[in-house]
């Protein structure tokens, strides 16, 4: 059953928030601000993609193309490896991952997918680790 989660890019299991988290006064990032990143980020994959009929984002990207564009260092790499062996991920989650971990790159405005946005993406795959089912 849990195996259909690694067909989906993004998984984030919710917990609810407590009320004195809920009730404090802290302003975050801007919609526009965010949106402006966005918009920056979806030019490069545009620009990435131009002579590729049908690719125009990176969740478009073919595994051939992960090898082309979701360049690491080896440290990154060595922290995947970890992620996929701790918690049973399949080879579609590490496409998923790559892929993820290249679109927060572009938001970050890094050409190279760096530690912390692999890490953040393997953060995104808790629905399809091997451990979920007993954890719900």
């Amino acid at each position: 059953m849990y195996k259909i989660f690694d067909r989906i890019d993004i998984q984030c299991e919710i917990q609810p928030v407590p009320f004195e988290d809920i009730s404090k006064q802290q302003e975050g990032e801007k919609s526009a601000a965010i949106r402006e990143r966005v918009i920056k980020a979806r030019k490069i994959q545009e620009e990435r993609y131009k002579d590729f009929p049908h690719i125009h984002c990176n969740a478009q990207m073919t595994d051939r193309m992960l090898h082309e564009f979701c360049q690491t260092d080896e440290e990154s790499m060595e922290m995947l490896k970890l992620a996929m062996k701790r918690y049973s991920l399949s080879a579609r989650a590490y496409s998923r991952i790559m892929k993820v971990a290249r679109t927060i790159a572009d938001l970050a405005g890094s050409d190279m997918i760096r530690k912390d946005h692999i890490y953040e993406a393997v953060s995104y795959r808790s629905l399809d680790r091997s451990d979920w089912c007993e954890r719900t």
